[in-house]
């Protein structure tokens, strides 16, 4: 019972780093329909500018993330606008944005790798006192960001309900003609999405780093497989499903990990992932229209 309980504790706190990612990855998906797997890559170049910010720049880890997430937000808007807009703008199969976003994707990584080379790296922060719940353990820093994962969860939740950009992205998703005919600039609705969600991306990858511990350019390499299985789990395009579908992963892979073999965590996603589009491909809370 304490190795499932002990698992369970890791299973929590990476489905809050993955429900953060999740969520920013489902948004561009479900308002631009483009597959970004070049996330992964945003995520890591961004939890290296708040590695830069902490160490040489001196900063608190926690105030350097803000570094961290700005450049993932500008990175992601940037990428949309002079890489992903310009090949939709000439009809091409939507396969080619996706061989131009893994492109992009290994492009950035091994980019990065080039510059900082092949070491480990870790921010200079504490990982603070451990707290016990239940026969789980959490160290303060983890605690921190499973309250940074439910925050932002009810934000986007929030933005997407109650406010007039959230509507607009919701009918952008849906319609993006019918919407640009009601009067919803949904250009600046798309603008405005990949910035938020590129934001979610930077935040992501830092507090993946400050999880992990020590961190290389490659480390989030895979992490695409798991992006695709919470968003397929949950539905494609649908943030909420997205939540459910990165705790699902999330606690699903560290349970497999202490009863199968650690090295096994991604093959657990990818069968996950498989399965859900075997059987279900518009996921929990996805419909036909969203497959």
């Amino acid at each position: 019972m304490s190795v499932f309980l002990s698992s369970l504790g890791f299973g929590i706190i990476s489905a809050a780093v993955l429900a953060i990612a999740t969520v920013g990855f489902t948004m561009q998906f479900a308002v631009t329909n483009v597959l970004n797997l070049a996330y992964g890559s945003v995520m890591i170049n961004s939890a290296f500018v708040t590695y830069f910010l902490n160490i040489h720049g001196h900063l608190n880890a926690w105030v350097a993330l803000i570094g961290g997430v700005a450049t993932g937000s500008v990175a992601s808007y940037l990428l949309n606008r002079f890489v992903y807009t310009p090949f939709q703008r000439r009809n091409l199969a939507p396969i080619t944005i996706v061989i131009v976003a893994l492109g992009v994707d290994l492009c950035g990584t091994f980019g990065l790798q080039a510059i900082v080379g092949g070491s480990y790296f870790t921010y200079r922060q504490s990982q603070g006192r451990e707290w016990h719940f239940l026969g789980m353990y959490f160290s303060t820093l983890q605690l921190t960001i499973i309250a940074i994962a439910l925050g932002v969860m009810i934000a986007v939740a929030w933005l997407l309900r109650y406010t007039r950009l959230g509507k607009a992205m919701r009918a952008t998703s849906a319609n993006p003609n019918l919407a640009r005919n009601s009067g919803v600039r949904t250009q600046s609705v798309i603008s405005t999405t990949w910035l938020i969600s590129g934001a979610l991306a930077g935040l992501a990858g830092t507090v993946f780093a400050m999880n992990t511990g020590v961190f290389e350019a490659t480390s989030a390499q895979l992490y695409i497989v798991l992006l695709l299985a919470a968003m397929f789990l949950g539905g494609p395009g649908e943030p909420y499903g997205a939540m459910l579908g990165a705790a699902t992963i999330g606690i699903a892979t560290e349970l497999s990990a202490a009863f199968i073999n650690p090295q096994y965590k991604m093959v657990i996603a990818f069968v996950i992932l498989l399965g859900m589009l075997t059987f279900r491909p518009y996921g929990l809370f996805g419909s036909e229209r969203t497959a």
